[in-house]
């Protein structure tokens, strides 16, 4: 079996997040969404809110590609994650040449930490490349329009916690 792992904090997950993962499916048996816990980042949503709207909506991707979507919350290193999971690749998301240079350096150390797991890279389609959850948040924040953005479930959740 196929195991990947698309990792990320996914506060909120926004269209782009489930574009990479409506793909990534596409490439495994099983897709892993490895919900990071990270504390420093001081997320808007709760772990267990994260957790429940990739849930919620990566219910249909699952449904439409026959692809098992589990959701992985995480605290450790990337590539033990990749390890816990049992995942052979990593998927990552690319939006713009940025991206690329943090993943880069990445893709380096998790190399060279385990050079059985893979890095996949999937380039966000053009309508979702400048799609960043913190910008998204900020508009929310401002009382913006983010309905281009996120679902509608998560733009209601986003109206509910930022008022």
């Amino acid at each position: 079996m196929r195991i990947g792992l698309y990792p990320g904090t996914f506060d909120p997950i926004t269209l782009g997040h489930l574009d990479i993962i409506r793909r990534g499916a596409t490439l495994v048996d099983r897709l892993v969404i490895g919900v990071a816990i990270n504390r420093d980042k001081g997320p808007l949503f709760t772990l267990e809110e994260r957790v429940a709207m990739v849930e919620a909506e990566c219910a249909s991707i699952t449904a439409d590609t026959g692809t098992e979507i589990v959701v992985h919350p995480f605290e450790n290193l990337l590539i033990d994650c990749a390890r816990d999971v049992g995942a052979q690749v990593i998927v990552r998301g690319l939006r713009a040449v940025a991206d690329f240079e943090y993943e880069f350096q990445m893709v380096g150390m998790n190399r060279a930490l385990d050079k059985s797991v893979e890095t996949v890279f999937l380039m966000a389609e053009a309508q979702h490349q400048a799609i960043a959850s913190k910008l998204v948040k900020e508009i929310a924040r401002l009382g913006g329009d983010v309905s281009k953005f996120v679902t509608p479930t998560v733009e209601a959740a986003l109206k509910e916690r930022l008022g």
